[in-house]
């Protein structure tokens, strides 16, 4: 019985075969071999190359990936653009970066080979909202892309809250000294957030990123806090269930929220947990801007019953022109600021195109 390779739909769309949810090739033994050509009995066709495209909205290295895989072509797409040259359409794999509306809803329409999507972003949203058939396409996400820079960017602002910079910095556009922030200053007075030290930080959403951010908390001498969907020991921080935030707010210093944005979240932070917080305590927000109510966090602060907000990250963005929370005291907008370079994105694809060609479960699929 000879063994004949057959071209599926995902790399030639004259060709129509049933849905495939791994990889694009396949072979089978046919019964009728005796009826082919003598050129083609016991020969096995060369299968043909797959197609990746990659996004020129970042700086890729392509050389390791298409070295290592010599059945794959590698193509490069402008994100930005409102559609794909029709000569990409047939790909089998995408990658995805700061792609436009416009563009994934294209793709989502016309790319009807596509079998894997491979988003760079830690939470692909807008992939999802893009209209994708889930059923026949797999979505993986940038999940670990932006563990450090998110924990870096957390760190910044909450060093900044606690320093006060952004008083230094209204003091120094208006030309007046800040006498206040300077000079003799209380140690680690109480009902203050002053200082890292010694500071009850509590982390809303301890994923990567909080395990990434947590050491470098611990290193200037916070006491860091967790609260998850389960509870437990991580890395030597203790977690709460969410249950446990009644009880965690009112000894909370500086409250760092790194959730994700789906229906579960939607104004996890609002009225009446904001009222559970210090007078003192500042929120910080790096998750997503759904998280928190802006209507109610704008009351706190304008009503002084918090410290301050510092957010990277609103229900809409760019934060509107109208909105109140730019003029609101003690509050810090941050442009979505935080991710926006992913590290390591190369090894998480070539991981990922390992697994899906040998058939085995992909990395941060979702």
């Amino acid at each position: 019985m000879a063994l004949v390779t057959v071209m599926s739909s995902a790399t030639n769309p004259s060709f129509s075969t049933p849905h495939l949810t791994t990889s694009p090739f396949r072979r089978y033994t046919t019964p009728n071999a005796q009826h082919l050509s003598p050129n083609l009995t016991n020969t096995q066709a060369s299968p043909p190359k797959m197609k990746l495209l990659y996004p020129t909205t970042l700086k890729l290295d392509t050389s390791p990936i298409s070295s290592g895989f010599p059945t794959l072509t590698l193509h490069a797409y402008d994100a930005h653009a409102p559609t794909i040259d029709t000569a990409l359409l047939d790909a089998t794999v995408l990658v995805t970066w700061a792609n436009s509306a416009a563009n994934l809803r294209f793709a989502a329409a016309h790319m009807r080979q596509l079998r894997w999507i491979q988003s760079l972003a830690a939470g692909p949203n807008d992939v999802l909202g893009a209209g994708f058939d889930t059923s026949a396409i797999r979505i993986t996400t940038g999940s670990g892309l932006h563990d450090r820079t998110v924990a870096e960017h957390a760190l910044a602002l909450l060093l900044g809250a606690a320093r006060r910079l952004h008083e230094m910095r209204d003091c120094q556009r208006q030309g007046r000294w800040p006498g206040h922030l300077g000079g003799p200053q209380p140690d680690r007075e109480p009902g203050t957030f002053r200082t890292l030290r010694d500071a009850r930080v509590l982390i809303w959403g301890y994923g990567n990123i909080a395990k990434c951010l947590a050491p470098h908390l611990g290193l200037l001498g916070a006491r860091v806090r967790g609260v998850a969907r389960s509870e437990g020991v991580r890395n030597g921080v203790q977690v709460y269930g969410e249950e446990k935030l009644a009880e965690l707010l009112p000894e909370t210093d500086a409250l760092v929220m790194i959730l994700p944005g789906d229906a579960s979240t939607r104004h996890a932070l609002g009225k009446e947990r904001l009222a559970l917080l210090p007078k003192h305590a500042w929120v910080v927000n790096v998750g997503r801007g759904t998280s928190v109510d802006e209507d109610a966090l704008y009351e706190a602060l304008e009503e002084g019953s918090i410290g301050g907000a510092a957010l990277d990250v609103f229900e809409t963005e760019p934060l509107p022109e109208g909105s109140k929370l730019w003029k609101a005291p003690n509050m810090i907008v941050s442009p979505h600021a935080a991710g926006g370079r992913p590290q390591g994105a190369e090894e998480l694809i070539i991981e990922n195109l390992k697994r899906f060609l040998a058939e085995q479960e992909l990395k941060n699929v979702i």
